[in-house]
């Protein structure tokens, strides 16, 4: 990326033109989301502020959580990074968020130095420019704190290039890189086991590299450093009680979803909107059918991807190691995206709820460089006039595909920024609304649904505790079991629920006459009662 020069007795870094534009890109995405950031946008919600909580807690010194409260699989590192912000300013959604901004740069940085060192320089600033944009899909798995996504992919991209530089002889303490990678590796299947496909190609890759040394010290601390990183996760799981560790947990949640739907339709919610929307060409509330181009061209591209990895590393037979490094690392990255997108199709939830659950493909940006490369060199093959009539007519499809790719990827991009971005700070003002009118008048405990709990109370920073129910105010999934019991404790709690909404008509039908004597506050698109008596029909 660039080259030191000594001037006058001054070290000065030198950038030549592709990486001088990645990092004008790279600085124009930090950015944008700097300002989404500020301004919390995309909107907050209660899973982001279980992590915010988590982090009060760290703050504070009260928890020390491995996994996310109620959720015993998804690691709360994310908490853990935002913790000593909490503790010098108190909660808050960008400072929450501001971790995650940071892995967002050293994402780019790292994906922009591995695609320069196995593909080719004016191509990884594409990669940069491309990555840089985001509609709202994208920059809600880049920027919400709901687990693992951010960290992993850094993870994974300072993982290939340890590989890279041990296949080329660029790292010095070569043990000590080694053990960085098991490292690595142990907190990413802590944080998310999403990455496991792509953690399971990186270890092939370094075992390609250094098969020899792994069978001495090398190996030793690439274990040894692996357990250091998964080590919350040994722990918490040897002390959770019985069907209450990760795989059992797991294994509940994934049997839970009923009958499968046919391979058609997964197919369908999985190629023609997750891909999409993982990639930034959809808005967040689906894709129309013409968006759907990239997803039934994806796994072609990734067969012609390993197609031509492959064609290289055997072009490469006898050549150095760090000469054949490349395809193997575009190879491991086709791989990774395969598994990650067979492993989503398998899910009813590729099919049932593809709009939610396209997030589970965010790790795909990880392969986007291997991805692209097919239609970048035909592309350059083209311009350059290298090839015949077919390949000029290959480029030019190849470039139109990228034409319409980044240009589809821009008007999401803009649209987002133009009209969602308000939409949401409605949504958090009124939120905040919410948390103010209870935090000066009271009711300080309250009763509310999932999505208004956890949020109010990182809002006011636990001043006001919520207890979660349901449409049929019933007890709900009251992730933080002590915020239950300490309304449950309370004389006459209150009830912020959302106007006109289902829990609202049931509670309004338990008061009867007394329903609008019970009303003390509209605020925000909620009502506030606060009965005299209260409404506790499950007990």
């Amino acid at each position: 990326m660039s080259q030191p020069v000594r001037k006058r007795g001054r070290w000065r870094p030198q950038l030549d033109r592709p990486a001088f534009v990645a990092l004008l890109l790279g600085f124009a995405g930090v950015g944008y989301r700097l300002v989404l950031t500020l301004h919390t946008v995309p909107v907050s919600n209660s899973d982001e502020a279980t992590f915010g909580l988590a982090a009060l807690h760290i703050a504070q010194g009260r928890e020390l959580p491995v996994f996310l409260y109620g959720q015993r699989y998804m690691g709360v590192l994310e908490s853990y990074l935002a913790a000593p912000l909490i503790a010098a300013a108190g909660p808050s959604w960008p400072l929450l968020r501001l971790p995650l901004l940071v892995l967002y740069a050293l994402f780019l940085w790292l994906i922009h130095r591995l695609t320069r060192r196995v593909c080719s320089p004016w191509f990884a600033t594409g990669v940069v420019g491309l990555l840089a944009l985001g509609g709202e899909r994208v920059v809600r798995d880049q920027l919400t704190v709901v687990g693992g996504r951010p960290e992993v992919k850094v993870a994974v991209l300072l993982m290939l290039l340890t590989a890279v530089g041990l296949a080329r002889g660029t790292v010095r303490h070569r043990r000590l890189a080694v053990g960085l990678f098991g490292l690595l590796a142990g907190v990413a299947a802590w944080s998310d086991w999403l990455i496991l496909p792509y953690l399971a190609v990186a270890a092939l890759a370094l075992l390609w590299v250094a098969r020899r040394e792994l069978l001495g010290w090398a190996g030793v601390l690439l274990l040894a450093g692996f357990a250091v990183g998964i080590a919350p996760m040994i722990r918490d799981n040897l002390l959770a009680p019985p069907g209450e560790d990760s795989l059992s947990v797991f294994r509940e949640i994934s049997t839970r979803t009923g009958p499968t739907p046919p391979w058609s339709r997964r197919l369908d919610g999985g190629l023609l909107e997750g891909v999409p929307l993982a990639t930034g060409l959809c808005p967040v509330d689906g894709c129309a059918r013409w968006q759907g181009w990239f997803g039934l061209l994806y796994p072609v591209l990734l067969v012609v991807a390993a197609g031509l990895a492959v064609v290289a590393y055997r072009r490469a037979a006898g050549a150095p190691r760090g000469e054949r490094v490349g395809p193997v690392v575009h190879l491991a990255l086709v791989v990774g995206a395969a598994l990650t997108l067979m492993s989503y199709v398998r899910s009813p939830l590729a099919a049932t709820s593809p709009l939610d659950n396209a997030r589970y493909l965010s790790v795909l940006q990880l392969s986007l460089p291997a991805v692209l490369w097919p239609l970048w060199l035909a592309a350059v093959a083209c311009w350059r006039g290298t090839v015949g009539a077919l390949g000029r007519l290959a480029g030019a499809l190849a470039t139109a595909v990228l034409a319409a790719l980044t240009a589809t990827m821009l008007m999401v991009t803009v649209l987002f920024a133009v009209t969602g971005a308000g939409a949401s700070r409605v949504e958090e003002r009124q939120a905040r609304e919410l948390a103010d009118r209870l935090r000066a008048g009271g009711p300080r405990e309250v009763y509310g649904d999932y999505w208004t709990c956890n949020r109010l109370i990182f809002n006011t920073a636990e001043s006001v505790v919520c207890g979660v129910l349901d449409d049929s105010l019933t007890p709900g999934q009251n992730r933080y079991p002590a915020y239950w019991r300490q309304v449950g404790r309370a004389d006459r709690p209150g009830y912020a629920l959302e106007t006109g909404s289902a829990a609202e008509r049931r509670l309004r039908g338990l008061l009867g006459d007394r329903a609008d004597a019970a009303l003390v506050a509209e605020v925000g698109g909620y009502r506030v009662y606060h009965p005299q008596t209260p409404v506790r029909p499950w007990r």
